[in-house]
């Protein structure tokens, strides 16, 4: 039987079975396996686990237990100084796999993506020695080249000449024509040590494979220059050459559209994607927004000159907020649309809103209410409550105690948080034109810096992005979401609300001495068929209320049990008159006597 060829220059890779169980080794092969991807060597004396897991599917059973019977799987001897140590199998033969994944499988007694899981000593994972897989037909890419060095090459070099390139002094010459990832990073190793830092060298390897290899023949491509973007589309394969002064050693031939677009004027969505801060950036998520600024006539003039068929897509849907409905505004018993449709208007111009007053007044049933309307439904709407211990890796992201539930083994895992996981949903393909909300409930009760961290620059600068702190992305806020909070202003005042929270959201009060909550109860109370009594009780505690922010909302008289017999007493006693003791703690006030059902009946005409 003759040996399985090797794939050359890739090195071997391991797994390390959880609880210090064992190490299983192997290594890639030239041969595909019936999947496209080629095919893996599990080494003889490697250890896999001896359990197959809920998340191992029928093949890869199948598989372990011919490989049992076959005895190319052996018990590994019990180790009697650990007697709570999971049951391993020891490899008595090198076992050829259909593909990395199949073999990860097999290690690890569940499905597991074998580009990921195995690793060279170094670290790195087998991903980065296979060639490019599947990748969209046409894909949309920025490459800066406006400070290079201290030079302006899309005004001096790109569009005289017609290229794109990098700067790549160092760079030895590639042969290959697709590098892998990990044969770039071996010319990079070589070319620039001591030139650049780790940092600087793995962000150039990067770069270099999404020029060299990601990007094809009628991609598009963008550049900026003295303010204004220049789109193109790529007509040439890769080219390394020597370049006097170091700043363009690998370039590409481009066809570029004679019209640029100033900054300022470009859509939101663009000029997000175009502040991530790298040299190579993918923009394939605004293809649809890149084609609309070339216009069909030159779009198909590109797509020609770049040996790819013009494509006319439909005019990407605009993102809007749905008018305000008279239905609406009777639902929810506003007294005039009017005041509505200024809370939509807010939205559309700060895309961040708080409600805020004293208790009872309704500012979280409007929020959810509100939200759900504008944007279609609750679907498209997440709601949290914040609380003193709610911290950025609660809210955004952060490194959690995730267990696995096959292996039972807990570690801390990047996790996404409330906000990541809906601005994630809303800038996918397909809901960028739909209002996404994120209500907020007692937005005041956390450290409000601390939990915004650095989102608080991305709540005033829609078209930027940031670093973020643990994942390293650069991250925008999609221009789709919108934030509505609510502040209670019995537990702390606005005043107390930092000067950069107060300048990214419009904050309207809801106050049971004004409109739409002034007369809210008596609507209610009007349409439910009941008499008028308790919304004259309700303001006439008001009235003898010397602090506004102490006020007493119509809510608490809005619920079927207060209209039971007894229960309008029953509320009075257990719901708002404790509310009043606890304001007027120490005062030696006699709450009963100034704010009961009695003493406010006598004030009634």
């Amino acid at each position: 039987m003759s040996q399985p060829e090797l794939l050359p220059g890739a090195p071997e890779f391991r797994i390390a079975l959880p609880k210090d169980g064992g190490t299983a080794r192997g290594l890639l092969l030239v041969e595909f396996g019936n999947n496209g991807t080629h095919k893996f060597l599990l080494r003889k004396g490697s250890v896999v686990a001896a359990e197959a897991w809920p998340g191992l599917g029928d093949h890869g059973r199948r598989n372990r237990t011919e490989l049992r019977a076959g005895g190319a799987l052996v018990d590994v001897p019990a180790d009697p100084r650990l007697p709570q140590a999971p049951r391993r199998w020891v490899v008595t033969r090198d076992i050829e796999c259909n593909s990395s994944s199949a073999a990860a499988a097999l290690v690890y007694g569940y499905d597991a993506s074998g580009p990921e899981a195995w690793r060279t000593a170094q670290g790195h994972p087998l991903a980065d020695y296979l060639s490019t897989g599947w990748r969209a037909p046409r894909k949309a890419w920025l490459v800066r080249g406006s400070n290079v060095s201290g030079h302006n090459l899309v005004r001096r070099l790109w569009l005289t000449e017609g290229v794109v390139s990098l700067p790549a002094a160092h760079l030895p010459p590639v042969e290959e024509a697709d590098p892998t990832k990990s044969t770039l990073r071996r010319f990079v190793e070589d070319g620039y040590e001591g030139a650049a830092s780790y940092h600087q060298k793995r962000g150039l390897v990067d770069e270099l494979h999404a020029f060299l290899t990601q990007m094809r023949v009628g991609d598009t491509v963008a550049g900026i220059g003295d303010g204004r973007l220049h789109v193109g589309r790529i007509t040439g394969g890769a080219v390394q050459s020597s370049s006097p002064d170091g700043l363009s050693n690998v370039r590409r031939t481009v066809a570029w559209s004679s019209r640029s677009h100033a900054y300022e004027e470009l859509p939101e969505e663009v000029q997000q994607k175009l502040s991530v801060q790298h040299d190579v950036v993918d923009l394939t998520g605004v293809l649809e927004a890149l084609d609309e600024l070339t216009g069909p006539r030159e779009r198909t003039a590109l797509a020609a000159s770049g040996e790819a068929p013009a494509v006319e897509r439909p005019a990407p849907r605009e993102l809007s907020l749905p008018d305000i409905s008279e239905a609406l505004a009777e639902d929810l018993l506003v007294h005039d649309r009017a005041w509505l449709d200024e809370m939509r208007e807010l939205l559309v111009d700060e895309r961040q809103l708080v409600f805020y007053g004293p208790p009872g007044t309704g500012k979280t049933y409007l929020a959810m209410k509100l939200a759900e309307y504008l944007g279609g439904g609750p679907e498209q709407v997440k709601i949290v409550q914040f609380h003193p211990s709610y911290s950025y890796e609660d809210f955004f992201e952060g490194f959690r105690p995730v267990e696995d539930p096959e292996t039972r083994e807990v570690a801390f895992r990047l996790t996404a948080g409330p906000l990541r996981e809906l601005a994630d949903l809303a800038s996918r393909e397909g809901n960028r034109h739909v209002p996404h909300f994120l209500v907020i409930d007692e937005i005041n009760r956390a450290n409000l810096a601390k939990v915004f961290g650095e989102l608080y620059f991305l709540l005033e600068y829609r078209d930027r992005s940031v670093r973020l702190t643990y994942s390293g992305d650069d991250f925008p806020l999609p221009p789709n979401l919108f934030v509505i909070g609510t502040m209670n202003t019995a537990d702390r005042s606005i005043a107390l609300v930092d000067a950069a929270m107060r300048r990214r959201f419009a904050f309207v009060e809801l106050s049971p001495r004004t409109e739409p909550t002034a007369g809210l109860l008596a609507r209610w109370l009007e349409r439910e068929g009941r008499g008028p009594e308790p919304a004259r009780l309700l303001d006439a505690l008001n009235s003898r209320m010397d602090d506004a922010d102490f006020a007493i909302g119509p809510s608490y008289l809005m619920k079927p049990g207060v209209y039971r017999d007894g229960g309008l007493e029953r509320t009075w006693r257990t719901k708002i008159l404790p509310l009043l003791e606890e304001h007027h703690y120490g005062e030696g006030l006699d709450v009963a006597a100034r704010y009961g059902l009695d003493a406010l009946r006598e004030q009634l005409p």
